[in-house]
């Protein structure tokens, strides 16, 4: 193995850290020099390390991934159902039975097959061409054919083909939003650096594959390629990270087994009892059979994914895409919400929030209290106090001093900084095409990563109306000139001798200016200073130093992304249902701190850690640490991975947030990955379950909402379904015990079937949120779908509604068997009617409710009760079902017998109300 073989190897176990090293000694490492690779070197690199391309693992077939929709247990007795069904002669019911497996197969399956998509939308953002060195001459190659040691040229516009160290920087400037979240360019230089610690996101003198040069040019050394680039360490996490069951179905998966086991049980002891009382075998089987059709829950998948749909549908409305149905209701089980700060929770829009002039800090907000006169060009204003000057000089140097441009829509772009300060200005009225007809702009120098600052010159074409210019040592004649530096404080500080206060230009108090500056930035702004000066005629720009010295102080900009309103909001409607919101970012310690304790995510030091102490933890450690930190600074893609399991490991449900490549294998395995669907890349939404149209936190608090709800109506539907089946159940198997007949015929039970589990079943599903739905906690970890009293309702309901159909049986046992058995038919079908509309709630009463807040549940009643009606008193029909017509006295006592279901129900909601359940 050669020498460049084995610095390979050691790149590839991160034995070399490139950003510590100098560039000779990066060149010496991987035996390149300024003039690139020989084309015999590069092809045996490309023979030993391989193309530069992202790796798939083995992906499953679309055909396998289909048949394996049908290994759940509970398909799997649907599809047996549907077999019987088909064979007692019940051949519509064996077809909506087959109907309702095979679309919950091929949701299923969109589901799997479009998870799979996230690795090649990856692969779809990597360069498809890169510029190289080699042998001295500039030549454009596939970016696939790029080795370690390849020197590649970057200017405006590219997509860095491979990871490299930068070795020439000419106001080299990188997006790596994509990479590290951030979406402020981050200036790039050659200098080797000396923090060991450094995240991803500090490390100035490294390029990275998918990133995008948005300004500058330079040129870099590749070090790695293919999967040993962080994107190909992303790609290799994500394909590693398996999707989770959600809670739901989790649970359906044992509540199924359960029921069909005790479904199945049930049913073969009556068919026993039956045969040892003396029935007919054949009735007994067909009963059997019948019962065990009826009581299994076909109906569960579809009205499942109906209520799934019906939340989906209605987040779009709000502002979210739902891409995988099961995470509608997922949402309503998260008890951490871990969110980017970015545009998520912040504006992801710089802006002027605070400036300080005159000797007094001001938050904008409030500057149009006080510029009521003097802006330039209103010549007939009177001349402004001395402190508004200076407030309006510095505003007319925001709005003069930036390369920030309005597009077709009037909307400024350019650089995140310069547009806040283009904005700043022009929402107090001083617009910046205006203004360049008083100073026009002859020359500009621009900013310089050394320097610090930018300097723009002005000549001055209207003196006339440059009152507000002339305090101090004048120049204001046509013909002059202004020039306004901006900076770092601390630059614009070492070249100013003055400042404009409230009493004109005076001495500068270094002192009171680096407080304020230290205030602003310890509150996680970005603190910009700038000044001016005056000529008598044009300076030349080439004499930068002269230019920018002899300063006169304007005053300081405080400028941050700001929090989004709705998002203070969102947080503490989180905080009271119980969700703890976690930030985490790849900014800066201070800024994130800063717009956390605004939004009300902490108030302490205690809940932040950065991406170099999580380094420090072992496992165990951060485990134990998790629950109580609320911010993370600065973290690689490979910690927020950590975070997430470290949170499921302690029984927590995770919904994630992200944007770029980097968050994609943490969406992956979140509970709930959410993506954002304005600033968010492709790999993130492949790898989400759910995409913010609006990039908004609220949206996602809004979408935990309707989870919520949507997991409370399938809890009704489970309530109504068991109850009802048990109630049936409970009938035919005590019957015989207590020594009466078989009270239903097999399409007697059937019917039932038909009209309680079908239309009620599925208007449960557009119930609406109940009002306090977001004022409880999550629901616990381990709490199952009976939990809260649901099987014990089940169990007293079902035995109530057995017992009033079984004295009705015992009463009118001495008529015709058809006669009474219609009585114990029409008991069991309306009991179960008026139990649906007692359970829309499981504290508020149908009385405070009202019947129309849910027009859909209601007509499915009235319309299943003249069903019943027609089953009853229709000839036709009474030959089919074995029934006979009910004498008025008859039918109103069945249905009084009938409603003891519902007042039951209701009082056992009083009780609940009483003991605040």
């Amino acid at each position: 193995m050669n020498e460049t073989t084995n610095a390979v190897s050691q790149i590839s176990k991160g034995q070399i850290k490139w950003h510590l090293t100098g560039t000779d000694d990066v060149m010496k490492v991987l035996r390149t020099g300024p003039d690139g690779l020989y084309f015999t070197e590069a092809q045996k690199r490309i023979a030993e390390f391989g193309a530069n391309e992202l790796v798939e693992i083995s992906k499953k077939s679309p055909f396998s991934i289909f048949l394996a929709q049908f290994k759940d247990f509970m398909i799997i007795v649907l599809i047996l159902a549907a077999f019987i069904s088909g064979i007692i002669g019940d051949k519509s019911d064996a077809l909506v039975i087959v109907a309702i497996v095979v679309l919950n197969a091929v949701v299923g399956f969109i589901q799997e097959y479009r998870a799979e998509k996230a690795v090649k939308a990856l692969k779809e953002m990597a360069a498809l061409t890169a510029t190289v060195r080699r042998e001295g001459a500039v030549r454009e190659v596939p970016a696939s054919l790029l080795v370690p040691g390849d020197i590649v040229i970057l200017d405006q516009g590219r997509i860095v083909p491979a990871d490299m160290r930068i070795v020439e920087s000419f106001q080299l400037k990188i997006v790596e939003a994509a990479l590290t979240g951030e979406a402020a360019p981050v200036e790039k230089n050659a200098a080797a650096m000396t923090d060991d610690t450094s995240a991803l996101g500090d490390r100035e003198n490294m390029a990275f594959k998918g990133t995008t040069v948005s300004y500058g040019r330079g040129a870099g050394i590749v070090v790695a390629t293919g999967m040993e680039t962080e994107f190909g360490k992303i790609a290799a996490m994500l394909q590693k990270e398996k999707e989770l069951k959600t809670p739901l179905q989790k649970k359906l998966g044992m509540f199924g087994r359960r029921l069909a086991f005790f479904i199945l049980a049930a049913c073969l002891a009556i068919f026993c009892i039956g045969i040892l009382r003396g029935e007919p075998p054949l009735l007994m089987f067909l009963t059997a059979i019948s019962l065990a059709v009826a009581a299994i829950p076909e109906a569960l998948p579809a009205v499942v994914t109906i209520a799934l749909a019906i939340g989906a549908k209605n987040m779009i409305a709000r502002k979210a895409l739902i891409r995988k149905l099961p995470a509608v209701e997922t949402l309503g089980s998260v008890t951490y919400i871990c969110s980017d700060k970015t545009g998520t929770l912040t504006q992801n829009r710089m802006t002027v929030e605070k400036i300080y002039y005159a000797g007094k800090t001001m938050d904008t907000r409030d500057l149009k209290k006080e510029i009521s006169e003097g802006i330039p060009g209103d010549k007939d204003e009177p001349r402004p106090s001395l402190d508004l000057q200076a407030l309006n000089v510095l505003m007319t140097a925001f709005a003069l001093n930036n390369d920030a441009i309005t597009d077709d829509s009037l909307n400024p772009t350019g650089d995140p900084t310069e547009v806040a300060l283009y904005n700043a200005a022009r929402e107090n009225g001083f617009e910046k095409n205006n203004l360049e007809k008083i100073l026009k702009r002859t020359d500009e120098i621009p900013f310089d990563p050394d320097r610090r600052c930018m300097t723009t010159l002005h000549k001055i074409v209207a003196p006339s109306q440059m009152d507000l210019f002339r305090e101090g040592n004048g120049c204001c004649h046509e013909g002059g000139f202004i020039s306004f530096t901006k900076g770092a404080v601390e630059e614009i500080v070492g070249k100013a001798t003055s400042i404009m206060g409230k009493e004109g230009v005076g001495p500068l108090d270094c002192g009171e200016l680096f407080a304020v500056n230290e205030k602003m930035a310890s509150e996680g702004f970005r603190v910009i200073c700038i000044g001016m000066r005056k000529w008598e005629i044009a300076p030349d720009v080439s004499s930068v130093e002269a230019i920018e010295s002899g300063l006169t102080i304007l005053g300081l900009a405080a400028i941050a992304d700001p929090p989004r309103e709705e998002a203070a909001e969102a947080v503490a409607l989180c905080k009271e249902a119980g969700i703890k919101v976690v930030m985490i970012t790849g900014d800066h310690p201070v800024t994130a701190v800063s717009i956390a304790r605004r939004l009300g995510i902490v108030d302490g030091e205690e809940n932040i850690a950065t991406g170099t102490e999580l380094d420090k933890l072992s496992d165990d450690e951060f485990r134990k640490r998790v629950s109580a930190i609320r911010v993370y600074a600065r973290v690689a893609p490979e910690q927020k991975l950590k975070i997430i399991k470290a949170l499921q490991d302690r029984g927590e449900f995770v919904a994630m947030t992200g944007d770029g490549v980097n968050d994609s294998p943490a969406l992956k395995r979140a509970d709930i990955g959410v993506a954002m669907g304005v600033t968010g890349t492709d790999v993130a939404k492949e790898a989400s379950d759910m995409v913010l149209l609006d990039d908004n936190f609220a949206t996602i608090v809004n979408a935990v909402a309707e989870g919520r709800k949507i997991y409370g109506n399938i809890r009704k539907f489970i309530r109504y379904l068991l109850t009802t089946n048990s109630g049936e159940v409970w009938t035919l198997f005590l019957a015989p015990i207590i020594g009466l007949p078989v009270p239903l015929l097999p399409i007697q039970i059937l019917w039932i079937n038909l009209i309680t589990d079908s239309l009620p079943a599925l208007a449960l599903s557009a119930e609406p949120a109940e009002a306090d739905v977001m004022k409880n906690p999550p629901r616990h970890a381990g709490e199952g779908i009976f939990s809260n009293g649901l099987g014990l309702h089940a169990l007293w309901v079902g035995l109530l509604m057995a017992g009033i159909a079984l004295a009705l049986q015992a009463w009118s046992l001495g008529s015709a068997r058809a006669h009474w058995q219609t009585m114990v038919f029409t008991a069991l079908c309306l009991t179960q009617l008026g139990h649906v509309l007692a359970i829309r709630s499981e504290r508020r009463s149908l009385f405070t409710m009202g019947l129309l807040s849910n027009k859909s549940l209601l007509g499915a009643v009235v319309f299943g009760f003249v069903l019943q009606l027609a089953v009853v008193y229709f000839a036709p029909l009474n030959s089919i079902f074995r029934t006979a017509p009910l004498t008025a006295t008859e039918l109103l006592l069945t249905l009084a017998l009938a409603s003891i279901v519902f007042f039951s129900v209701e009082t056992e909601k009083l009780i609940r109300r009483m003991k605040g359940l």
